[in-house]
């Protein structure tokens, strides 16, 4: 099972990159550990959690090949 991972915003500048790819993370908080150990700056920044283009709270399980979008808090007018 893989997960793509897509940064945005001032996410990419914590990780370096716009996009990442992992294996086998069976659901959202498992991921975040995840990530948090690669980039603990991650780990001190608000973002929302979008799987498969669609916005989720909480944990949630994550089967086949999954899309992970991190976005940084929206602001404007």
């Amino acid at each position: 099972m893989q997960v793509q991972i897509m940064f945005f915003g001032q996410l990419t500048d914590i990780t370096g990159t716009p996009e990442l790819i992992l294996y086998d993370i069976p659901d959202t908080d498992t991921l975040q550990e995840t990530l948090y150990k690669l980039y603990p700056a991650l780990a001190h920044t608000k973002y929302a959690i979008a799987m498969n283009k669609k916005t989720i709270q909480g944990n949630s399980i994550l089967g086949g090949d999954t899309t992970i979008a991190l976005l940084p808090p929206f602001s404007g007018g």
